[in-house]
């Protein structure tokens, strides 16, 4: 992702999301048990470590941990589709989304 595609520091969830998909992030991926992801295109599930991560943004939630989101631009191992996951992170996260978030790499358990 190039470097002035890249949304402004506070930017809003919509912003972030729009910016990945004028870059290319068409598609939409959703965490899974176990450190999985699914891609809503193929249909197929795979480990989060077998996604290719090419873009991350954070939201923080300073004075809302509910607003601690990580928006990850990923390519699907299986069709190659390049799309957007919204994962929470943080003390009030789902278990699914965390297990994904340290799969990826983002941030470490």
């Amino acid at each position: 992702m190039s470097p002035d595609s890249t949304p402004a520091y506070g930017a809003t969830l919509g912003e972030i999301l729009a910016t990945l998909e004028a870059a290319g992030f068409t598609g939409q991926m959703a965490a899974r048990p176990a450190g999985r992801i699914i891609c809503l295109t193929c249909r197929q599930e795979s480990d989060a470590a077998d996604f290719d991560l090419q873009a991350m943004r954070r939201t923080e939630g300073a004075s809302d941990p509910d607003d601690m989101l990580a928006v990850v631009g990923l390519a699907c191992p299986k069709c190659g589709t390049r799309g957007t996951a919204v994962l929470g992170y943080g003390p009030d996260s789902d278990p699914d989304d965390a297990e994904v978030v340290v799969g990826l790499g983002v941030l470490r358990s």
